[in-house]
């Protein structure tokens, strides 16, 4: 069987000026004239960018509808990887074969505007995942029924309560049917029926044929879910394997650095 998501030699590489690391911010149009103005006159300036690699040498891959966890301290990359699979950013080096529609929930809201209703941010959130309008109608009263908002659906989403975008946000992802579906660590915002309503989302996904990738710190979650895992640190893959194997190698690396 051919894989639904290969992963070779991914690296992902961000440069950070230290002195500007904690204190950058949007500028405006005028200021970023002005220095434009200023940089012939300035004095060239000793400081070296530091080079962050937020992924080195990542490989992987990925079998039709398998769940795979992947798990490792904060800071290990996990984000970064899951935004390189959704091509929110591009890797410095390394190639990615994916095939089939992939559906993202990253942050809680991503995509959606707070200007517009709940029922116009299903149907832009649609869109921007590459479904048809009629496809959006047939599933639009089921997603609406998942997350519960029903009384709340033309509402601007900026009234939202954080529990109330995750839902209709994990409906939109969940309900349009995608080969695969990416979660970061946004049920761990919900409450324990909604996680278990979500968990149950993803198993009939899985049953249906198609892929999930999990990043979560819940160890319960993988071992129950995942069929494998794999652990990330300091960028790197340091164990892949059965859920149950990886997720041990983890509480023993964990137990030993207290």
């Amino acid at each position: 069987m051919k894989p639904i998501i290969k992963v070779e030699g991914i690296s992902k590489q961000f440069r950070i000026n230290p002195g500007e690391a904690s204190s950058r911010r949007y500028e405006t149009l005028r200021e970023s004239l002005v220095k434009i103005v200023r940089s012939p006159f300035a004095r060239r300036s000793h400081r070296r960018d530091n080079i962050i690699w937020a992924l080195k040498d990542v490989n992987f891959e990925v079998m039709p509808g398998e769940v795979m966890g992947i798990i490792g301290p904060n800071g290990a990359g996990k984000s970064t990887l899951l935004k390189v699979l959704s091509r929110i950013i591009e890797p410095t080096s390394g190639r990615i074969e994916l095939y089939g529609r992939v559906a993202s929930l990253l942050e809680i809201g991503t995509g959606f505007h707070p200007d517009l209703s709940g029922r116009e941010n299903v149907y832009l959130n649609g869109a921007i995942l590459g479904m048809k309008r009629r496809e959006i109608d047939a599933k639009f009263d089921e997603m609406v029924a998942f997350a519960e908002v029903e009384k709340f659906i033309d509402t601007a989403v900026k009234h939202y309560s954080s529990g109330m975008y995750l839902r209709l946000a994990f409906a939109v992802a969940a309900h349009l049917d995608p080969e695969v579906l990416i979660v970061d660590e946004v049920l761990a915002v919900g409450d324990a029926s909604f996680q278990k309503k979500c968990l149950g989302r993803m198993d009939d996904v899985t049953r249906s044929g198609r892929t999930v990738l999990l990043v979560t710190h819940s160890l319960g979650m993988v071992t129950q879910h995942c069929e494998r895992a794999i652990l990330l640190n300091g960028g790197q893959i340091i164990r892949a394997g059965p859920a149950l194997e990886v997720v041990g190698y983890y509480d023993v690396m964990n137990a030993s650095s207290h």
